[in-house]
């Protein structure tokens, strides 16, 4: 809090804080009399300190607890900075476990699960049975806290006990548990009107198929409060569902099974006036359901917020062509915010007349939005209209319309073209240039030499641009003829095209322009020269480019420094290595990615240092450099990384290892799993696909415990492949319990007759009882 907005009290007290702070072990005693401080921000501060104030603050903080019950501000500071401390305290914490009073106890378990403390669980299952209900809801709720599935079966036991105080925590805690047998026990309590609202939630939460059926029946339930939690219920399902196995289909197809009554289905469109959360809850069981009233329904809901009007409108693509009219009239009748998400979903041909008549709506992003449909959708009748948006005066509306022209790529856009480069005002042909340019179109060479000559400085630029596109001997001697003007846009715009030119013929006037180029008085054209070179890999100019490294301009030494990395020779790596240990940061960032691009041995110290720098971005491009290295020693320096202060470091660092090709590099991705960090960022890259990817899961699998296991059962049902199906089916057959009971689910997600089969024999056979109950539930879908 800004010390502008304490009083002057608080303010000295807090220095006092600060000041015990730096005394140790010795300020524990005083830490501990202000936790009763009037102030909050106080109190605060205290806390603060004394959760890194390590064993001794932890003993006098359960000592507290134990024997200070006087002052609810003191409990509840006590509370904070045990579950806050940065020591160990989890056996001064389980210590409580045997006190007397409930309420102690009940602190505890609040502590440990705030703590995430894996250690507890045990203890934590026990004070579920513990006779105090506060004690035993905050044992519940602790175990929800650490997303363990140990205590399902406890938790079950709780749930069949009908204690109601008890009962509604212990429902929330086994939705999030990922067992899929608490569908069955949620589902019984669909028909408590106590309860049933809490356990539709519940079964969002599971995230798993056989919770679709009983949740779909609640949409004809007679009350709308509980048809809205259903909807919702259903909507959370698919998107955790898709989360897990990355299948987002797959539990519509279970909903095109459903067959409301009239009356619920209009009861469920009349949610179309609810909140967002709603709405797009409806719009995905209206696109699955399908039907007139269902196409109706999505229709009025493409004028809500964005983010809902994007589901109606991807739902009503989802129906396809029975609801291709709706999304043609639609885009006919819409406003401009409409047409925006419509226009974004479009992948029909039939939709191109609606999308035509966008093409003069009076928003630019609507018009942009309209060319890039008729791209996608191939609409080649488009071509004139879309020469007419050459026109517009929005340069992004322009840059639509040349892209989508570009993609279409008939002969009647060659020839309009033409004939825009020829009779268009300066602006459509500077885009007719550009086309043309792309098609490498031959008769636009005289138009090109003309606009060279010409005094529109832009349409000469892409002039200069399009000669390096054409096959012929004209356009090389033509570019070259701009490299000796004494304009310096020309001569750095045709440096610039002298790099991109077509031919693999090595003509020595190209490389001789441009070593010109490098001592030429112009910043931007000695910019546009080195880096011409380095794309053309001229290795005789390394003489020429070294001493750029000193050059006045920044973007003239970032140039030079791209260039070297190009080429092979000792000089060259002499020059970046300097470049790369010197002074100035942009100048050492670049030479860093090159030195890594040159994949040479002798250049690795140079970047393990590096990625050992005080600036987290120097670190970021060490470690991009040495990814790129593809040296067998870069794993353990970027695994150092992987736990690096900064967060985008870390980032990084974990995107490289995704992309190591090896066993190795996938067990170190599940070690940071193990340890709680970046769970979902982790999950993320073990579903992508590489080598080493699914042997390295496998192997994982061997030892995983139970929270860890389905993490990597559903990264392998993610990746989506036949060694990593076979893999799912191999947990199936480990010794460990923990594998087979998170490969279950995953192998129903499947949805293969393999998969069936394999759940039926483990059904019946499997030596867990647990294994064959989950079994049974996913055969029941």
């Amino acid at each position: 809090m800004s010390t502008a907005l304490l009083t002057e009290p608080e303010r000295v007290r807090i220095e006092k804080v600060r000041a015990l702070a730096t005394t140790g072990e010795r300020a524990v005693p005083q830490l501990m009399a202000m936790l009763t401080d009037p102030s909050w921000t106080v109190r605060r501060e205290v806390v603060a300190v004394l959760a890194g104030a390590g064993p001794a603050a932890a003993r006098a903080l359960r000592e507290s607890l134990e024997t200070q019950r006087d002052d609810e501000a003191r409990i509840a500071a006590a509370v904070d900075a045990l579950a806050s401390s940065t020591a160990d305290v989890d056996d001064e914490v389980l210590a409580l476990g045997a006190h007397a009073d409930p309420a102690v106890v009940a602190d505890a378990a609040q502590v440990l699960g705030r703590r995430r403390s894996a250690r507890a669980l045990p203890f934590l299952n026990q004070l579920v049975k513990h006779p105090d209900d506060n004690v035993a809801v905050a044992a519940i709720e602790a175990l929800g806290r650490i997303g363990s599935r140990s205590g399902v079966d406890m938790l079950i036991e709780v749930i069949e006990g009908q204690n109601f105080f008890r009962v509604f925590p212990a429902i929330d805690v086994l939705g999030r548990s990922g067992d899929p047998r608490v569908i069955g026990v949620l589902s019984k309590l669909l028909g408590n009107p106590s309860y049933v609202l809490e356990a539709a939630r519940a079964l969002g939460k599971t995230g798993e198929l056989p919770a679709t059926a009983p949740l779909a029946a609640l949409l004809s339930h007679s009350s709308e409060s509980v048809v809205r939690v259903a909807a919702v219920a259903l909507w959370e399902l698919k998107t955790r569902y898709a989360q897990k196995y990355g299948e987002a289909e797959t539990p519509e197809t279970e909903l095109e099974k459903v067959k409301p009554s009239d009356v619920a289905l209009r009861r469920l469109i009349g949610l179309a006036q609810s909140d967002a959360d709603e709405q797009m809850a409806t719009a995905h069981l209206l696109a699955a359901i399908g039907g007139q009233h269902a196409v109706a329904g999505l229709k009025a809901l493409l004028d809500a917020p964005a983010k809902v009007a994007e589901v109606a409108a991807t739902g009503l693509k989802r129906l396809g062509r029975h609801a291709d009219e709706q999304l043609a009239q639609a885009l006919r009748d819409g406003n401009s915010a409409r047409r925006q998400v419509l226009l974004r979903t479009i992948s029909r041909a039939t939709a191109a007349p609606a999308v035509l008549e966008c093409l003069g709506d009076d928003d630019a992003t609507v018009r942009a939005l309209a060319c890039d449909a008729l791209a996608r959708i191939g609409s080649t009748s488009a071509a004139p209209a879309l020469f007419h948006v050459l026109a517009d005066p929005n340069p992004r509306v322009v840059q639509a319309a040349i892209g989508a022209i570009q993609s279409l790529g008939t002969a009647e856009t060659r020839r309009l073209a033409v004939q825009a480069a020829t009779e268009g005002a300066p602006m459509v042909k500077w885009a007719a240039f550009r086309i043309l340019a792309y098609f490498g179109e031959r008769a636009a060479l005289p138009l090109f030499l003309g606009a060279i000559k010409g005094a529109d400085a832009k349409l000469r630029d892409a002039a200069i641009t399009g000669l390096s596109f054409l096959e012929v001997p004209e356009a090389i001697d033509a570019l070259l003829e701009c490299t000796k003007k004494g304009d310096d846009r020309t001569r750095s715009t045709a440096a610039r095209a002298l790099g991109t030119w077509h031919t693999t013929t090595e003509d020595p006037r190209i490389g001789e322009a441009l070593l010109r180029g490098v001592h030429d008085g112009d910043p931007w054209v000695r910019y546009y020269s080195a880096q011409s070179l380095g794309r053309l890999k001229v290795e005789s100019a390394t003489s020429h480019l070294t001493p750029l490294l000193s050059d006045e301009a920044g973007q003239v030494r970032v140039a030079a420094v791209e260039a070297l990395s190009n080429f092979k020779s000792t000089e060259a790596l002499d020059a970046l290595r300097r470049a790369a240990t010197g002074r100035d940061e942009d100048v050492q960032r670049a030479a860093l990615l090159a030195m890594g691009a040159s994949r040479r041995a002798d250049a690795l110290p140079i970047l393990y240092d590096a990625a050992s720098s005080p600036s987290a971005s120097t670190r970021l491009v060490a470690l991009s450099a040495i990814a790129e290295s593809g040296t067998p020693y870069a794993l353990p320096v970027l695994a150092k990384a992987m736990r690096d202060t900064d967060p985008t470091v870390r980032s990084a660092a974990m995107g490289f290892v995704a992309a190591v090709p090896s066993v190795d590099a996938t067990l170190l991705l599940v070690d940071q799993l193990r340890d709680g960090r970046e769970v979902e960022r982790i999950a993320e890259l073990l579903a992508t696909p590489g080598e080493g990817r699914v042997e390295g899961l496998l192997s994982a699998l061997e030892t995983a415990h139970e929270d860890l296991a389905p993490s990597l059962t559903e990264a392998l049902v993610r990746l989506r492949s036949a060694d990593a199906r076979n893999a799912l089916f191999k947990a199936m057959t480990l010794p460990a319990v923990a594998p087979r009971r998170a490969a279950a689910p995953a192998i129903a997600a499947l949805r293969t007759p393999n998969g069936v089969a394999e759940l039926k024999r483990a059904a019946e056979t499997d030596s867990d009882a647990r294994v064959r109950q989950i079994c049974q539930v996913l055969l029941a879908q």
